[in-house]
Formats: structure tokens, C-alpha cells, sequence
């Protein structure tokens, strides 16, 4: 990575933004200049960058001047409103909302499941859930030696993947009740609904809104999104998948029961084998010794950690994994800036104003 960037992080003061920051620092990538940009609220803030200070700028159209890559976690509004205007000027834009994602102009990347599909942009990328891309990393590699066909995935996400907002509710509940004072919630499990519960000492069946047949639109996108991914089509019949999306109280990374069922009958052993030379991925699965991946022991990692790997007692071909990962490192910033050093290597940062009427 010999040339340098102009990079753009829209949303750089929240949850998202700020890991996007410290991971873009870790990172190969060469940058020349690197605008943080956010609301007129959050405008003024001082934030580090590979030791420089820089002041957080409100975002504008005209911000993207000049830009060659933007990472965007700033809200599906914003991403809509903006974007497109950063395509216009020329960048290729990371998003990490939703907003995109079911575009079928739009490429859903984990790099190490599909990082070809970069080639197919049209100046905007985007980001999968953080809950899809850590089954996705996981299961990838048994795909491609044993073959898919059925995803049963139950989740128990952290506070954090509703933002800081969720991550201070949580301790400000758990304060609260040990000082054996009211909970006040006004966050989760969706801050625009009806009805708010308490996180601490508490589990939520709920993330997003409710949609058809009663599955949330969490559930939603892990189904849809893992079938874009694995299977270049959001409604593919190649691969059964459902979820069931849990908040639990944890502040940051999310855990996941996965059952899967292949088309050739593996042992354990030899999955486990395959995962542990997988790129992402490490294996903690030694039952006899109680190892086995951990939220408190993952957080701030790149990795995704998988454990519990077992035969499903009752089933030939079938499979359960225990599978831990950041979600808002693994599961949003690094992937992000994974898809940019992808966007590099394949020489692919470069504008796409004849398709912005697309978005």
C-alpha cells in the first residue's frame, strides 16, 4: 500500500465512529488526510489520530471534496442524505447502516468470506450487521470444505450494538438497581417504540421492530443478509437460515448458538481443524479444560473466537458452535476498514459519478 488516501469518517464521535478511528490508526493504509466529520452538535470535538489532533467538522456535501474513501456509521438518514453526495464528488463510500445493504446495486462484504464482490461497486460498500458478519466468518470455511444448508442461529447481543446510548442505559440500570432504585429505561429494546424495558440483570427478546410473521428486523437482516453474502442472492433457496435475536446485558460483543447442518458429514475435530487455520477466526474449544470463547475476553478484538464445536446428537450432519466476537470492532469499525484495504489491493478506489442517480 504504497499510495496515499484521503479519508473521510462520517459519524467519527459515536460508538461506531471512534473504534473506526483507532482501527483505521492500526491499519496498513497510508493516509494523507483524514476528515472526521458528525452532527453540528458534535462539531468542535478534538479526537487522535496516529497522534495527531484532529477537530471533528460538521458533515456537508461539500465535506467529500476531494475525498477518496469514506467509513459512515452515522445513521441510515445521514447515510442516505449523504453518500450519494460523496459518490458524486468522486469517493467510494463504507457504510455501515442498513440503509444500502439490500441493494442489489450494492455489494454486502465480509473480506473473508466474499472480498471479490468489491469489484462490484458503484461507489458504495456496504457494511453487514455486526451479528452477520461474525456467523459469517465462523461458518464460511466449513461451507467451502463441507457444504451448507441449514442455519439455526439464536444471539445474545451486547447493549452496545444499540450504540453508546444502550451501553450507558446499561449502567445506569445496574446503578440504579443496586442502589435499589427505580430503572428508568428509555432506550431498549428500540428507542423510537412504544414500550422500553430495563437491560440490566434482564434479557430483551427484541432488537428493532417487528415485522412479518412476527420476526424482527434483526432477524430480518441476519437472514437475508447471510444469503447475500454466502449466496450473492438476499432470497436464495440454496441456504435455509433463521434467527432468533436476544439483547442481553453486556456492554459490548455478542455471542451466538449456532446450529448448521452440511451436505458431507465432518467430525468436529475436523471442523475444528478447518477453523483454525480460517483467516479471522480463532478456536478456544477444549470443554475438558472449560475453555471456551468469552464476551469479557474478546472485547477490542479483530478476531472472531468460535468453541462448543459438537455433533447434534439427534441429527446426521448436524452441528452446534458457540461463536464470540466484537461487534463493534470485528463487527462494524474493522470490517470496515478491512473493506477499504480490500478496496486498495484490488485497485478499486476510484469514482463512480456515472452511477450516482443509482442511489
Amino acid at each position: 500500500m504504497s499510495k496515499s488516501y484521503s479519508i473521510a469518517i462520517l459519524g467519527a464521535t459515536g460508538a461506531v465512529g471512534t473504534r473506526m478511528i483507532d482501527q483505521l490508526a492500526k491499519s496498513d493504509i497510508k493516509v494523507s488526510k483524514l476528515c472526521l466529520l458528525a452532527s453540528k452538535r458534535s462539531a468542535g470535538k478534538i479526537l487522535v489520530f496516529r497522534g495527531r489532533h484532529l477537530k471533528v467538522q460538521e458533515a456537508f456535501p461539500e465535506s467529500f471534496d476531494g475525498i477518496d474513501i469514506v467509513l459512515a456509521s452515522a445513521g441510515g438518514k445521514v447515510s442516505a442524505s449523504l453518500l450519494p453526495e460523496a459518490v458524486k464528488r468522486g469517493a467510494v463510500c463504507i457504510d455501515n447502516t442498513s440503509y444500502f445493504r439490500m441493494n442489489d446495486d450494492v455489494p454486502l462484504v465480509v473480506p473473508e468470506v466474499n472480498a471479490e464482490c468489491v469489484k462490484a461497486h458503484h461507489g458504495i460498500i456496504a457494511n453487514p450487521n455486526c451479528s452477520t458478519i461474525q456467523m459469517a466468518v465462523a461458518l464460511n470455511p466449513v461451507r467451502q470444505k463441507y457444504g451448507l444448508n441449514q442455519i439455526i442461529v439464536s444471539t445474545y447481543q451486547a447493549a452496545g450494538g444499540a450504540g453508546q446510548a444502550g451501553i450507558d442505559e446499561l449502567y445506569q440500570e445496574a446503578t440504579a438497581y443496586l442502589n435499589d432504585e427505580p430503572m428508568e429505561s428509555k432506550i431498549l429494546p428500540v428507542k423510537g417504540g412504544q414500550k422500553h424495558y430495563p437491560i440490566a440483570f434482564n434479557l430483551l427478546p427484541q432488537i428493532d421492530v417487528f415485522e412479518d410473521a412476527d420476526y424482527t428486523h434483526e432477524e430480518w437482516k441476519m437472514i437475508h443478509e447471510t444469503k447475500k453474502i454466502m449466496c450473492g442472492d438476499k432470497n436464495s433457496q440454496q441456504l435455509k437460515v433463521t434467527a432468533t435475536c436476544v439483547r442481553v446485558p453486556v456492554p459490548i460483543t455478542h455471542g451466538e448458538t449456532i446450529y448448521f447442518m452440511t451436505d458431507t458429514a465432518p467430525t468436529p475435530d475436523e471442523i475444528r481443524t478447518t477453523l483454525e487455520t480460517a483467516p479471522g477466526v480463532i478456536v478456544q474449544d477444549d470443554p475438558k479444560r472449560q475453555i471456551y470463547p468469552q464476551p469479557v475476553e474478546v472485547v477490542g478484538s479483530q478476531q472472531t473466537f468460535v468453541g462448543r464445536i459438537r455433533s447434534d446428537m439427534e441429527n446426521n450432519r448436524a452441528y452446534h458452535m458457540w461463536v464470540v466476537a466484537d461487534n463493534l470492532v470485528k463487527g462494524a469499525a474493522w470490517n470496515a476498514v478491512q473493506i477499504a484495504e480490500e478496496l486498495i489491493k484490488q485497485d478499486e478506489v476510484h469514482g463512480s459519478q456515472e452511477f450516482a442517480n443509482l442511489f
